[in-house]
């Protein structure tokens, strides 16, 4: 495999030939950052952990450049500081058993322009080579700019496939903004509670980023019990864990549909469910 980016890597855990590696992934997931596969994709993570027919694949499509930095990281160049985010996400590919992991190495500029297209092209030999039957994204609602970016540009590889190797389901995940604001009809609920030691030393791999400032590992585990907590206010909690997902299958079967519109028709329905609420109530 071959990565436009001078930077790109592929790593193999169990040191599995690399066309084989890619070719026995069912689950795989694209994020922009390292640790936002373990974030955003633990659902197919831990799906795939020890089992003998399931493989997880991870893509981290930018270098790990520009990240905020405190404490023993503070004196961190640039270079060494990506050199440290890339080594701590190949740690979690082996923490993880994933089948292989692909680090793009492109700027986050790279991935929001893709001017010449190479972002694309690199997600869809990945893709091809794969073939995996769940994909884990970006959600389209995200507010990090990189990771909306990528999103598009996975959807835009994803499409070029023939029909026969698209994925089955392709879900767009929380990082940096939740969404719980869906409907509940349209909510997709990932239950993330098996392995809770495993799904803890995932995130806490990336001591770059939680010693440097940011504290993930906390947030990520709040986050997941808040919404299993919440999602239903008339039962009792069913799962401990819970990561919500956008469906994004009809963008990636469909060429036509508009991925502006389609994000936009769920803010809608959630306009008109809370328009509706009040209405009823007054």
């Amino acid at each position: 495999m071959q990565f436009r980016s001078r930077k790109g890597d592929l790593f193999v855990p169990d040191s599995t030939d690399h066309v084989a590696a890619l070719g026995r992934t069912t689950h795989m997931a694209v994020g922009a950052h390292q640790d936002d596969l373990e974030i955003m994709a633990y659902h197919g993570i831990s799906a795939c952990f020890r089992s003998r027919s399931k493989w997880f694949t991870g893509v981290v499509a930018t270098d790990g450049s520009g990240s905020a930095r405190t404490g023993i990281y503070e004196t961190c160049s640039d270079d060494a500081m990506q050199r440290i985010r890339q080594d701590e996400q190949r740690k979690a590919a082996l923490l993880g058993e994933y089948s292989a992991l692909a680090q793009l190495g492109w700027s986050s500029a790279a991935v929001k322009a893709d001017a010449t297209g190479e972002v694309v092209a690199d997600l869809e030999d990945l893709f091809a080579a794969a073939g995996p039957e769940t994909v884990y994204l970006h959600n389209p609602a995200d507010k990090h700019d990189t990771h909306v970016a990528l999103a598009i540009r996975a959807i835009e590889a994803l499409r070029k496939l023939d029909e026969p190797v698209r994925p089955r389901k392709v879900y767009g995940c929380e990082v940096w903004r939740d969404l719980d604001w869906l409907v509940d009809d349209e909510k997709i609920t990932l239950p993330v509670d098996e392995r809770p030691s495993l799904a803890a030393a995932l995130v806490a791999i990336f001591d770059s980023q939680i010693s440097g400032g940011k504290r993930y590992d906390l947030a990520t585990a709040g986050r997941r019990l808040a919404h299993a907590t919440y999602h239903e206010s008339h039962e009792t909690d069913s799962r401990r864990a819970l990561t919500y997902a956008i469906d994004l299958t009809p963008l990636v079967h469909d060429r036509t549909l508009s991925i502006v519109d389609f994000t936009l028709r769920h803010v809608d329905r959630f306009r008109d469910d809370v328009a509706h609420r009040l209405a009823s109530m007054s």
